[in-house]
């Protein structure tokens, strides 16, 4: 009986705790989607996405600002890293794929780098510091696309010892959260498709290994969409965007930087396109058809949140604030009642 109500207690702790999030609706004037975010602090935040639209908060994510990045009315910006309330770097999706950067909070942009290869096709950028960084995309003649800057992004390099990938294996620009620089010189970058790996660097993407996975993989449309790192835990979500609702082999987690994986004991609730910490053992992750919350870093997940159309979840790299967005215009602040 004691055992009974133990389990009990933990499942009303649990679900109580979940509830304690909440999403917020943000009045965006602007119905473009969103799957480039950066969070910088509790005041300062930067968004993208299609239509060429860059936007940025000064306010925690109240109200935002928009620009249509000139000559790029058609672009698709889902990659992007802020540095500050006046400093930012996108990158489009396509070729040719361009690499722009603003100091003046986004009124005019310049473009830093060009590539025109039919294949150029950005995915994600994360950076150590405020100079060193990395941009990488689907695969050119076999490799990885990997560019890196010494210099804040005002000038890219090939990093010529990128990953060599399998035919059909690539990677989803879908929330910007595939790729990751950690502590100690530390970077992964996740691929999907054919093959669905973990690309990790231990000196800032000179040198690379791989861990396999037991996501779904196999189809142009499986694979590893996000990851997290959160304490001693690798966590990997994704799917099938073809089938938002699966609930097989779709999110993992690893204890022993992805040389083991197990499945959560409750997984979310389908298809995952972001997973994002919220604090040492709080994660969640967001997608297409809906939210979930894990309150144990990800042995368990829940449902948090029935809004649908989400593809990226942020949390500030310095600070609390939690920004969430999606396709028609959609912003929403996360935040506890």
């Amino acid at each position: 009986m004691s055992y009974f109500f133990s389990v009990l207690f933990l499942l009303l702790f649990t679900f109580t705790h979940a509830q304690n999030y909440q999403f917020h609706k943000v009045n965006a004037e602007t119905n473009a989607s969103f799957r480039g975010l950066s969070v910088v602090n509790d005041t300062i935040a930067w968004i993208s996405g299609s239509q060429g639209q860059v936007g940025v908060t000064a306010d925690g994510g109240k109200t935002w600002r928009f620009n249509t990045v000139k000559g790029h009315e058609k672009s698709e910006f889902r990659s992007l890293y802020a540095f500050d309330a006046r400093r930012a770097i996108i990158a489009n999706a396509g070729s040719p794929a361009y690499i722009l950067t603003t100091a003046d909070a986004g009124k005019t942009w310049k473009t830093v780098h060009t590539l025109t290869h039919k294949d150029a096709f950005f995915d994600g950028i994360d950076f150590w510091n405020s100079k060193e960084g990395i941009i990488y995309g689907d695969p050119i003649d076999g490799k990885m696309l990997l560019l890196k800057t010494t210099d804040g992004g005002l000038s890219w390099k090939e990093i010529t010892n990128a990953p060599r990938l399998e035919t059909g294996e690539a990677s989803f620009a879908a929330s910007g959260t595939g790729i990751r620089c950690l502590k100690n010189d530390k970077i992964i970058i996740c691929t999907g498709g054919t093959l669905s790996r973990l690309w990790i660097s231990d000196d800032k993407g000179e040198q690379w290994t791989n861990r396999t996975t037991p996501i779904i993989q196999g189809q142009s449309t499986t694979g590893i969409f996000s990851f997290a790192q959160n304490g001693n835990q690798l966590l990997i979500v994704g799917g099938d965007f073809k089938e938002e609702n699966g609930t097989t082999l779709h999110c993992f987690y690893s204890t022993d930087d992805g040389a083991n994986w197990v499945a959560p004991l409750t997984a979310t609730r389908g298809y995952r396109e972001c997973i994002e910490p919220i604090t040492e053992t709080i994660l969640i992750a967001t997608g297409p058809s809906g939210s979930d919350i894990s309150l144990d870093n990800g042995q368990h997940w829940q449902a948090l949140s029935d809004e649908k159309g989400l593809h990226t979840i942020r949390k500030a790299r310095n600070g609390k604030l939690v920004i969430a967005a999606g396709g028609s215009g959609k912003i929403f602040l996360v935040s506890k009642k």
